[in-house]
């Protein structure tokens, strides 16, 4: 079932985030997943939910989106990623009912 990682980003340091990047990216495609939405421009419909930004990444399943999470591959980029910046991010199934 597909999945999908919603990942709410706050980028404090733009260099050590594009290195993050660069090490990251990869690492999704490794996984079997790609990344469908990157954007600055958010703009809120309802709430008062305001992200900087989104990224929206695609798996074949939660389990999958988590095995890219941990994985050895994935680590280093979390700690650039870490240092960069502020992310909140879930893994969700797309069940359409």
């Amino acid at each position: 079932m597909t999945a999908y990682v919603v990942v709410e980003v706050e980028i404090r340091d733009v260099e050590a985030f594009a290195a993050y990047r660069r090490l990251g990216l990869p690492t999704i495609a490794q996984h079997g997943g790609r990344v469908l939405a990157r954007s600055d421009n958010v703009v809120p419909l309802e709430g008062e939910w305001r992200p900087p930004r989104i990224v929206i990444v695609e798996f074949e399943s939660v389990l999958a989106a988590q095995r890219w999470h941990g994985s050895g591959e994935y680590q280093a980029a979390r700690r650039l990623r870490s240092a960069a910046g502020t992310t909140r991010s879930v893994a969700l199934d797309a069940l359409i009912e």
